[in-house]
C-alpha cells in the first residue's frame, strides 16, 4: 500500500513538473505559429486556441497573420529618358506559408529586410525602363483637355474671342501605354516571383507619390514660365492694339469737338458781325455826318500815334477836321 501511494505522489509530483515546464501555449486570433524541435519543424498551426508543445525541445515562433503594410523610403530613380525623380511606393504582404517562411528568412525583422531588397530593386527597374510619362500619368486624357484663358471685363465677344485666341496654348502631351496603375501591377508581378519563394503573399504595390529631383523641377518650372510669359505677352500685345484704337478713337472724338465748335464759333461770329453792321447802319441812317466823324476819329486814333513821319495837313484825310460841320 505504502509503495501504491509513492508511486501516486511521483507521477503526480511528474505531473506538476510537467506542467510547471509549460507544455502548453495559447494561439491568438489573426497569428499562426511555427512548431521546432531542435531547429526541424514539427508542427504548424494557423487555428486559434490552446496548443501543446513538447516542453524544454520543442520551440514555439508566433508570426502574423493579418496583412502587414511595408513602407519603402523614397528612391531617386533615372526614367528611360535619363530624368531623376523620386518614387515613394508602399504595398502590402502576408505571410501565408509560416514553414516556408521560417526556413528561409525565420524572423520578422528578416521578413522586412528581404523586402527591402525585392521591392527597392523592382521599383528601380521598372521605373528605369519606362518614360516619364507613363509614371506620372494614369491616361491621357489630359490631351482632351481645351484649357482657355478667362477672359472678362471686355467691350465685346469680338474682342473676348479675340484675346482667348491670343492667350490658347497647345500643348499636348505624349501618349501612354502603361501608366501609373501599369507600373505598379508590373512591379507586383515582377515581385511577387520572388516573394512566393520565402512563404510571402504580396498583395500590392502602390506608388505613392511621384516627386521631381530638383534639376527637373526647375526644368518645369522654366517651362511654365515661359508659358505665362507668352500669354503675357499676348495680353500685353493686345493691351498695345487697344491703346492705339483708342488713341485714334479719342484723337478723331478730339477733331471732330474741335471741327464743330470752330464752326459754331464762326456761325456766331457771323450773326455778331452781321448784328453790328446793322446797328452801324441804324446808326448812320439816324445820323450820317456823325458817324463818318466818329469813323474818322477812331482812324485818327488807330493810324497817327504809329506816323514817325511828317505829314501836312493839306491831305484829304484831315478834311473831316476842317469842314465846318466839324467845329
Amino acid at each position: 500500500m505504502k509503495k501504491f501511494w509513492t508511486t501516486i505522489i511521483v507521477i503526480a509530483v511528474l505531473v506538476v513538473i510537467f506542467l510547471l515546464l509549460g507544455p502548453f501555449y495559447i494561439l491568438e486570433e489573426g497569428k499562426q505559429s511555427v512548431v521546432t524541435r531542435f531547429g526541424k519543424i514539427v508542427n504548424t498551426s494557423e487555428d486559434a486556441g490552446l496548443k501543446f508543445k513538447v516542453p524544454v525541445v520543442d520551440n514555439v515562433l508566433i508570426y502574423p497573420k493579418k496583412v502587414l503594410s511595408w513602407d519603402g523610403e523614397a528612391q531617386r530613380i533615372p526614367t528611360k529618358e535619363n530624368q531623376f525623380i523620386w518614387v515613394d511606393t508602399t504595398a502590402r504582404w502576408q505571410i501565408t506559408n509560416p514553414a516556408k517562411y521560417y526556413e528561409t528568412i525565420n524572423t520578422l525583422s528578416n521578413g522586412t529586410s528581404k523586402l527591402n531588397d525585392i521591392l527597392d530593386s523592382t521599383i528601380r527597374t521598372v521605373i528605369s525602363e519606362n518614360s516619364l510619362n507613363e509614371a506620372v500619368r494614369n491616361t491621357n486624357k489630359i490631351n482632351d483637355l481645351n484649357i482657355e484663358e478667362s477672359v472678362t471685363n471686355l467691350d465685346t465677344i469680338e474682342d473676348a474671342e479675340k484675346l482667348r485666341n491670343l492667350t490658347k496654348t497647345n500643348s499636348t502631351q505624349e501618349e501612354i501605354s502603361i501608366g501609373r496603375e501599369g507600373l505598379s501591377q508590373r512591379m507586383y508581378t515582377m515581385a511577387s516571383t520572388f516573394t512566393d519563394e520565402y512563404g510571402i503573399t504580396l498583395i500590392d504595390i502602390i506608388i505613392r507619390q511621384i516627386r521631381y529631383s530638383d534639376d527637373l523641377t526647375q526644368s518645369v518650372y522654366q517651362r511654365m514660365i515661359k508659358e505665362r510669359n507668352q500669354i503675357a505677352e499676348a495680353y500685353r500685345s493686345y493691351g498695345q492694339g487697344q491703346l492705339a484704337q483708342w488713341k485714334g478713337k479719342t484723337e478723331s472724338e478730339q477733331k471732330n469737338i474741335i471741327s464743330t465748335a470752330y464752326a459754331q464759333s464762326e456761325t456766331n461770329k457771323g450773326i455778331a458781325d452781321a448784328e453790328a453792321a446793322k446797328i452801324y447802319a441804324d446808326a448812320y441812317e439816324a445820323d450820317p455826318y456823325f458817324f463818318r466823324l466818329w469813323r474818322t476819329l477812331e482812324s485818327y486814333k488807330k493810324t497817327i500815334p504809329n506816323m514817325n513821319k511828317v505829314l501836312s495837313t493839306d491831305m484829304d484825310y484831315f478834311d473831316m477836321m476842317y469842314q465846318p460841320e466839324a467845329k
